[in-house]
């Protein structure tokens, strides 16, 4: 099989830099796994290293610095049939060093090259992750402060099935690399290189100090026994295909015509425990059983048991495109906290909109006409308001009609919660116009 090089863009590294060597020991991993461009995605991201998806005529994907290992991630779960090789520098890996624990302990079919060389050497010749504590490099001091990443060591302890720890000038490389290619799991191929543009500059370092720097280290080669366990991808296929199917969800089918033909944008401003969302998601079934578009946005604080809780919809005949609103045509006001929220809200209504306004809850004056409503006086407690405010919708005619709405209760609740809801909405007084 011929190289699977990039004729029209050779890789053009710094004199005696090892990625290099590495990218012609790759090529020729690959010939000797008989495997051709279409076989092949190549996944990098930035820094010399990131050059490595230009180098071959394979299938590619660049991203940012150090999420390579997410990008391959989800290439080989797509495409499960391809050999994926991860080029990432010992910069990239420290950036991305999350990324890495998550593939060790997700064993996907992956095989990550990490290209260390104990800086940034496209940045600057600052320290990484990998950088020993004595070294003279472009940032200063802080090298000295940290302890370099043991990268075969995170990956063992994190999980990863197959381990190698190497010189980029071992001889038998591409052998170590097609054995880490044809493994069916997570394999880390931890490979140890000089940087003369930067590094080496500053520090001596040779091919055979090198090899006595690893020799001083525990041996990584290959499998780890106490990580053998099977392949993330095809073990998610084989239980996925164990379970029950997805049921499709309930279609509703158009059985009302809606009080309007024109599109309503309508906001719903409350607090927490006035169940916002969830008559906001009624609204939106309501309208779904008149054959109309809907769409919810919501808002509320990460407290989500005190603040404001408001309901952005948008109801249309046609296709929405954009959940935005522009110029509120209701405004449903049922608490202080929802309304100070979207004060803004209320200079963009016109004369045309409507407001319902729950007795004591104060709105700014404006152009919109004003319908009160008293729930308190009527029995009704807080957390019913958005509910009951529904029924009044209804019951003016505004943007749902009484079957539109008890239909939408019907497809949403069930049991003693229908009744009830059904009970409340058809009992609710629907209030007076104040400035009718």
């Amino acid at each position: 099989m011929d190289s699977l090089l990039n004729a029209t863009r050779p890789p053009v590294f710094c004199p005696g830099c090892s990625h290099e060597r590495i990218t012609h020991t790759l090529d020729q991993a690959f010939h000797k796994m008989g495997l051709a461009g279409a076989d092949i995605c190549m996944v990098s991201d930035i820094g010399c290293s990131g050059l490595f998806d230009t180098f071959f005529n394979t299938h590619a994907l660049h991203g940012l610095h150090g999420r390579a290992l997410t990008y391959a991630a989800g290439v080989k779960l797509a495409r499960p049939e391809l050999n994926v090789v991860v080029t990432m520098g010992d910069g990239g890996q420290g950036i991305g060093g999350a990324h890495l624990l998550a593939a060790c302990r997700r064993n996907l079919d992956l095989t990550l090259l990490v290209l260390n060389n104990f800086n940034f050497g496209m940045t600057g010749g600052q320290y990484s992750a990998t950088t020993p504590p004595e070294a003279e490099v472009g940032s200063g001091f802080l090298n000295r402060l940290e302890r370099p990443l043991d990268i075969g060591g995170v990956a063992r302890a994190a999980g990863a099935p197959y381990v190698v720890r190497c010189s980029a000038y071992r001889s038998d490389l591409p052998d170590v690399i097609a054995r880490a290619v044809a493994f069916k799991g997570f394999a880390v191929v931890d490979i140890w290189g000089i940087c003369p543009g930067r590094f080496s500059k500053r520090n001596r370092l040779t091919p055979k100090l090198i090899e006595e720097m690893l020799a001083r280290l525990p041996a990584m080669e290959g499998e780890v026994v106490e990580n053998r366990r099977p392949e993330y991808g095809e073990l998610y296929r084989q239980t996925a295909a164990a379970l029950n199917p997805v049921p499709e969800p309930a279609a509703i089918e158009p059985r009302f015509a809606p009080p309007g033909g024109a599109r309503e944008e309508v906001i719903m401003l409350g607090s927490a425990g006035q169940r916002i969302i969830t008559a906001g998601e009624i609204l939106c079934l309501a309208a779904l059983h008149a054959g109309l578009n809907a769409t919810q946005k919501n808002d509320y604080d990460i407290t989500v048991l005190r603040g404001p809780s408001i309901s952005e919809l948008i109801l249309s005949p046609e296709p929405i495109d954009f959940s935005g609103i522009a110029q509120p045509s209701l405004v449903v006001a049922l608490a202080p906290e929802g309304v100070a929220r979207r004060r803004k809200a209320f200079e963009a209504l016109s004369s045309g909109s409507v407001v319902i306004q729950a007795a004591g809850v104060e709105v700014a004056p404006g152009p919109a006409r004003i319908h009160r409503v008293d729930f308190k006086a009527q029995g009704i407690k807080p957390p019913d308001w958005a509910l009951a405010s529904l029924g009044v919708l209804a019951k003016l005619g505004l943007v749902i009609r009484p079957e539109m709405l008890e239909a939408a209760l019907g497809s949403r609740l069930r049991g003693a919660s229908l009744a009830g809801a059904l009970e409340l909405v058809r009992r609710v007084a629907p209030g007076q116009w104040a400035n009718a």
